[in-house]
Formats: structure tokens, C-alpha cells, sequence
């Protein structure tokens, strides 16, 4: 696990080097250069990597790394699950070794079979490899987008990095908000790919390759998710078999020469995860787990998440590390930020910060379950089309009328609530006062919508008169239609994870999973989208991913023999923290600060009256805004350290 940079139509190793040092905390144990000579523009690169060591802690895995007559230069990020296979048939070709890395397995598949190498491949990563004959740079990405990696193009010189924090270091990239993907942002708390928020710097679209030559690119994809060939056997030998596979990943995922840990929520996914290794992992494994103290988190759905992890680590014989949350949030946020550089304003980057920061003294690679809603159907809008059925009994006047008031006069009342706790009795809410606004929409147009926090109207109003101009024909919607157009006549549910697999998982799940636990030098795993677990659930009747109204059924029924009771049955809640809480104490200052009109008028994106009501909605509990004013409140910490400071600044020095 490493960080990558480099640069092509010029070949500055001073450069390269403070590239590389902005993103160190990616690879502290090792970091190297390869300039190639000096010819003509069209022959220039520079690449470089900063190490995390995972296999083969010697100095024969430091990158970049190069065939035997160094024809073929690569550096490398990620992790190549079945390098043991590929490089047995590489030595049964003549090919020789000179470490038991999976990267050099890389520039010897390359010498096999060209750039079609990357189609063998069953891993995570991000990888760019010269190839001096032909004088051609290709990078790839993995298949779902595990592995981040940003470039831009300036004339016919191409900068590329894992973080774009590291591409701002280039005297010749320009540091500008896209209003565009402003637009998108606020209306889902990230950036659809292949933007970012910075106009002009792209992230690679997962399962994609970019090739540079004499001044060009080109971009291709390699990979695609494709469904169909469903399987027939029964839904028992079904559940064994996926069981089975589970195992095998897993296993094969705990591969390391450092220890290995598990993110434990003490859902089903993480679990399950757990669950596996205890089959097959000899030594005790360890667990780690965060909750928050009751006061914060009686306003969130669930707090309870460490009871039930507690419970899984007890039952599999795992050493459990409970990390309870008290930070001191005013101060972690603009550096979790600065770690993010193309922003998400998802709280659980914080949670996930701070479980890495908790678990890197004893471990270096962490498991997580990440993946696995996208894939077996675990989001609540996975089943809204379903509800819509029963919904659309209700006379229309009664869902769009009547039944919002009901449910904000509940939220009103939540601390009334004797049955079930404030935060749940919240949640509930909001989620069916959407559903029920939404119901009359197609299926398509109601996922957009449930993926969404703010719709057109709302972003208008939000959106400063130059920007609202700039943007007047977009929709929040844009970020899915290209992608539902791809898989139009499969089942609905198939589309729905479809686009999940396109958008959200790469650009905020994944996103902030890798770029948060690399924060802490930890590198962060999910088997759940291993090749053979993605692939075998593409054949799976999607029937058997929502059945009626449970959902990841088959995943239930595949772990029913190993996990406990409660576990199958637990509610799913989301992997947050109570930021509701922090809203009406530690952050208050922060926001009314940060989002001041004052402030807001300055940076000239946003309506400073538009935003103000927001607070004051929010406040009043007219409207739940929690998440869209957390997000307002990123973009200022965001703009703060790159656009005014063009930050290449250590985020201890970030002013807020």
C-alpha cells in the first residue's frame, strides 16, 4: 500500500519529490524516483512512490520498480490478491524475481501480455507503468475503484497523483472551484467521477486505463459490471456457496508480513467478515469498534453499535478494542478535510479517522465491510420502489399532505417517545417523509431523489445569481441517467447497484475509506469486492439479494449457521457520529462562524441569505438539515486550505 505521483512531457525530480512528501503519510517506510533522461518532451516522465511495506519488508520491494534490463518501470499502489498465482506462471515462463512483492509481478505480466495485463489482475490498485520502447505511460485502476487516483493535463504534460493535494504542488495547475461540480456536490455531499471540485483535475474512472503518448491521453475502459447467466441451483446450495467463497476471500485477503485487524460494527457485514477469518486465522484476531457517550448519541438512530460488536468478538474469540468518541471535533475536522482534498461531507470520514488512528500502533492492515450493501442490496432506496406499492395505496392527498405533517409533528414530539429512542424515532421520519414525497416518481427518479440531499429548486435558491447562471441547466439527477442508460433492461434492483458501483461507492464510500485510514498510514481492505465475490453476486437472481422486503437475503442466509441470532436479524444503522449533537454544542460556533453571511458574500458561491435561513430551519427543527449544512461547512474548510492557501500546507497549520 503505497502513494503514487509522477508526471509525463516533463520530468522534474525536484518536483516529483515535493509531490511526493505532501502525500508521505501514505508510505512512511520507503520512498523512490525514477527520471527517465532527458530527450525530447515526448519522451519525459518521472514517477515516483512513498512505501507502506505490507509484503516483503525488505529493501527488494522498494518501488519504482523495473524489469531486469529496465525497460519497464512501475509504481504501484494497492494490493494484487492473486499475485501468487500470477507469478508462479510468470516463472514457468522464464520470468526471474528479485523480491516477493505482487509489484514486481506487475512489469513481468506487462512483458507477457502488454496493457491487456490488467484484465488478470484480482485486486486493489492504482498503477502507473512505463514502457520505455514504446515510450508510452499507462495507468490503471481497479475494477471498483478501491484504490484512488487524480490527474490533469496541462498542454501535453499530464500530472498524476493518488491525492490531488499533491498535484497542487505543480506550478503549472491552476486552483479553481468547478461550478459544475459544485452544483453536484452540494446536491450529494461528493463529486460524481470522472470530476472533482477542482475544474480541470480528474479522478480515472474506476475499470479504466489512461495511456499517454507524445503529448496525448486517451482513456478506455477495461472492465465493466455486467449481470445475466443467473444461476439455478437452489437457494440453499446457493447460500453454502457464497459461504464458502466468503471463506476463501477472506483468507486470502488476510494475507500480510504486518498485523491485521477488522473495522467490527457489529452489523452483518462486518460480521460476517469476522465470522470468516475465525475459520481460517489461526492467531487471535483483533477488533476494533467506536461509540460515542449516551448524551451525544440520543439524538442518532443507533449508539449502540459496540454492544453488538462486543458481542461478535466474544463469541469468535477476537481481542475487541472499543474506541469511544470524544474528540475534539472543531480541531479534527479542517484536518480531516485537508487529508480529503476533493471533499465528502460524510461524518463517518471522522469515524473512520479515528478508528485508524486508534488501531495503527497495533496493526497496519484493517478489514472492513464496506461494498457489501452495494452488492448484495443493503440500502434502505434499494427497496423503496418495492414500498412504493404498498405506499401508493394511501390516497395521494393523505402521502403528500397529511402524512409529512404526521411525521414532523412525531419528530417534534421524539422526546415523548418511550418505545423507541429520539435519534431512531428521528430517522424514521425523515426517511418516510421523503418516501412518502417521492413515491408518485418513477424508479429511477425516485433513487436519484433518495440519493439526494437538496433538489433543483432548493439548489437554486442556495446557488449565488453567478454561479445559478452558470449551472441553470443542470440537475441533480445528471450524476445517474448516463449510467441507468447503460443497464435500462435489467431487473430494478440490478440498475440500482449498477449505479451505486458507478458513483457512490468509488466517489464517497471508498473515497473516504482510503484516503482517511492512509491518513494514519493503515491500510484499509474490503473483501467484499474481491473479483470472485462481484462477479459470483452479478449472477445471483436479484431476487436473492432483495427477497420481498429483506434485504441482502442471501448473504443472510449464507452466514445463518455461523453468526448469532441477533446479528441476522439487527436493524441496519448507519456507520456515523452525532454530529445532530455537536451541532447544538461543541460546533455551533464553527458553523455560525464559518457560514457567517459575511463570509459567505466574500467567497461569492452561495446566497449568504439562503444559507442563513438553512441554520436557522435547522435550528428550529423546521427541516432537518443536518447533513447539507454539514456539507456547507466542509466546502468552507475546503476552500479555506486549497483555494486560499493553494494547500500543500500540513493541516495543523489550516486556519479556521
Amino acid at each position: 500500500m503505497c502513494g503514487i505521483a509522477g508526471m509525463a512531457g516533463v520530468a522534474d525530480e525536484f518536483l516529483l519529490k515535493e509531490m511526493l512528501a505532501i502525500t508521505r503519510h501514505r508510505g512512511p517506510n520507503d520512498t523512490g524516483t525514477y527520471v527517465s533522461e532527458r530527450h525530447s518532451a515526448s519522451a519525459c516522465i518521472a514517477i515516483g512512490n512513498n512505501r507502506l511495506s505490507i509484503i516483503d519488508l525488505s529493501p527488494a520491494g522498494h518501488q519504482p520498480m523495473s524489469n531486469e534490463d529496465g525497460t519497464v518501470w512501475v509504481v504501484y499502489n494497492g494490493e494484487i490478491y492473486n499475485f501468487p498465482e500470477l507469478r508462479n506462471d510468470l516463472v514457468r515462463d522464464g520470468h526471474q524475481f528479485k523480491s516477493r512483492t505482487d509489484t514486481e509481478v506487475l512489469v513481468h505480466l506487462y512483458e507477457k501480455y502488454g496493457p491487456e495485463m490488467v484484465k488478470r489482475l484480482n485486486g486493489m490498485f492504482a498503477f502507473a507503468l512505463w514502457d520505455v520502447a514504446r515510450q508510452e505511460l499507462f495507468i490503471f485502476r481497479d475494477r471498483m475503484g478501491i484504490k484512488p487516483l487524480y490527474y490533469t493535463q496541462v498542454g501535453g504534460r499530464l500530472y498524476f497523483a493518488s491525492e490531488v493535494k499533491a498535484l497542487l504542488a505543480c506550478p503549472d495547475v491552476a486552483v479553481e472551484v468547478d461550478p459544475s461540480s459544485l452544483y453536484q456536490y452540494l446536491a450529494h455531499l461528493y463529486v460524481p467521477n470522472p470530476a472533482s471540485l477542482f475544474k480541470g483535475i480528474f479522478k480515472l474512472p474506476p475499470g479504466h486505463s489512461l495511456r499517454w503518448r507524445k503529448g496525448a491521453i486517451r482513456i478506455d475502459p477495461y472492465w465493466d459490471l455486467s449481470y445475466g447467466d443467473y444461476f439455478v441451483e437452489s437457494e440453499k446450495e446457493l447460500a453454502e456457496r457464497l459461504r464458502e467463497l466468503l471463506v476463501r476471500v477472506t483468507k486470502r485477503q488476510l494475507i500480510s508480513e504486518v498485523p491485521v485487524g477488522f473495522f467490527l460494527s457489529g452489523g452483518l457485514d462486518s460480521s460476517a467478515l469476522v465470522a470468516c477469518a475465525a475459520q481460517s486465522h489461526g492467531a487471535s484476531l483483533d477488533c476494533y469498534s467506536i461509540a460515542y457517550k449516551e448524551e451525544h448519541g440520543r439524538l442518532e438512530q443507533c449508539s449502540d453499535d459496540a454492544r453488538y460488536a462486543r458481542q461478535v468478538a466474544s463469541h469468535f474469540g477476537a481481542e475487541f478494542h472499543e474506541i469511544v468518541v470524544d474528540p475534539k471535533v472543531t480541531s479534527l475536522l479542517p484536518k480531516a478535510v485537508w487529508h480529503m482534498d476533493d471533499p465528502i461531507a460524510d461524518p463517518s470520514i471522522i469515524a473512520t479517522y479515528l478508528l485508524s488512528e486508534a488501531a495503527a500502533p497495533k496493526v497496519k492492515v484493517l478489514l472492513t465491510g464496506q461494498g457489501a450493501d452495494e452488492v448484495f442490496g443493503g440500502y434502505r432506496v434499494h427497496r423503496a420502489h418495492k414500498s412504493n406499492t404498498l405506499l401508493r395505496l394511501i390516497p395521494r392527498k393523505v402521502r403528500e399532505e397529511m402524512s409529512p405533517k404526521v411525521f414532523k409533528w412525531l419528530a417534534q414530539h421524539k422526546d415523548r417517545a418511550f418505545v423507541v429512542s429520539p435519534g431512531l424515532l428521528m430517522a424514521v421520519c425523515r426517511f418516510g417523509e421523503k418516501m412518502l414525497r417521492t413515491s408518485g416518481l418513477g424508479p429511477q427518479e425516485q433513487y436519484a431523489a433518495l440519493r439526494s440531499y437538496l433538489g433543483d429548486d432548493d439548489l437554486r435558491g442556495l446557488l449565488s445569481p453567478e454561479v445559478s447562471a452558470e449551472t441553470m441547466r443542470m440537475s441533480y439527477r445528471d450524476a445517474f441517467r448516463g449510467h441507468f442508460d447503460k443497464v435500462s433492461g435489467e431487473d430494478f434492483v440490478n440498475q440500482m447497484l449498477y449505479v451505486d458501483a458507478k458513483t457512490f461507492l468509488p466517489d464517497l464510500n471508498l473515497a473516504y475509506s482510503d484516503k482517511m485510514s492512509m491518513a494514519c498510514s493503515v491500510e484499509l481492505r474490503v473483501p467484499f469486492l474481491d473479483n470472485e465475490i462481484v462477479d459470483f453476486l452479478a449472477r445471483v437472481p436479484p431476487s436473492l439479494k432483495i427477497h420481498g422486503l429483506t434485504q441482502k437475503y442471501i448473504l443472510r442466509k449464507a452466514m445463518k449457521p455461523v453468526l448469532p441470532k441477533s446479528i441476522l436479524t439487527r436493524r441496519k444503522a448507519a456507520f456515523g457520529l452525532p454530529i445532530r449533537s455537536w451541532f447544538k454544542n461543541e460546533l455551533r460556533e464553527m458553523l455560525t462562524d464559518l457560514l457567517s453571511e459575511d463570509r459567505i458574500r466574500r467567497r461569492g458561491l452561495l446566497d449568504p441569505a439562503a444559507v442563513t435561513q438553512m441554520i436557522r430551519d435547522n435550528e428550529t427543527g423546521k427541516r432537518d438539515l443536518t447533513l447539507p449544512l454539514w456539507g456547507l461547512l466542509t466546502l468552507e474548510l475546503w476552500h479555506q486550505a486549497f483555494i486560499d492557501q493553494k494547500s500543500t500546507v500540513t493541516p495543523e497549520r489550516l486556519l479556521v
